[in-house]
């Protein structure tokens, strides 16, 4: 993380809320939910710490704004600080949280999310708010257990979802990086707008194949998973 968006952070207002429920979606992930104390955009993203004097991250929300709850959905780092306290987080804990902020909102334009593990998340948001109907929804992941919310992914959007997997082989799932999908289709269709989430590694490929079939940098938007 830059020193600019750590010092960012820092600043927050961080306030704690009791969390309603916390649920294993994978060995090693968790969607954590608290009680809604602001209202949020699809997309947006809240700094999160189980106590002020650990530095808190961002997470991108993947509840809908219409929800009673907040949720977000989390991976535990090895060797992190942070997420494996998370992870040992109960029902009625407290946990650190900011108002939500960020610009990678979704819109009712047609076009494409592009996700890499848990990048998935503000997407569900979008999903679960009514802005799937034109969309093509990309996954990718190293092991079949990393398409979280996959049942409901698959109701919401039938053959408009897409899951790669790099090292398992599945029913239904793309046996490549979703990088290796995305090569395949050479070209791609300039007026649709093209959501990316995950790494910076994976963000930076995707954006350099889309921009080599023909759409342009303003189509692409891009949100950073560190």
């Amino acid at each position: 993380m830059d020193k600019g968006l750590s010092s960012f952070i820092q600043k927050l207002n961080l306030v704690a809320q009791p969390v309603i429920s916390i649920e294993g979606v994978s060995s090693d992930a968790f969607l954590l939910t608290t009680e809604r104390a602001h209202s949020f955009l699809p997309g947006q993203v809240v700094a999160v710490t189980s106590e002020k004097k650990l530095a808190p991250r961002i997470y991108s929300l993947c509840t809908a704004p219409d929800e009673h709850a907040m949720g977000i959905l989390f991976n535990i780092k090895p060797g992190g600080l942070l997420t494996p306290q998370l992870a040992r987080i109960k029902k009625g804990d407290k946990v650190y949280v900011s108002a939500p902020f960020g610009a990678f909102l979704g819109d009712d334009r047609p076009g494409w999310w592009i996700a890499a593990g848990t990048g998935i998340a503000p997407f569900r948001s979008m999903a679960r708010f009514g802005m799937g109907a034109n969309k093509m929804l990309i996954h990718g992941s190293r092991l079949v257990e990393g398409f979280y919310f996959s049942d409901e992914f698959s109701s919401t959007f039938g053959d408009r979802y897409v899951r790669c997997c790099s090292q398992e082989n599945g029913k239904g799932i793309y046996s490549g990086r979703l990088t290796s999908w995305l090569r395949q289709h050479k070209s791609f269709d300039p007026q649709l707008q093209y959501y990316l989430c995950g790494s910076a590694e994976m963000v930076v490929e995707v954006r350099d194949i889309l921009l080599g079939g023909g759409v342009g940098l303003s189509s692409i938007m891009s949100e950073i998973y560190f």
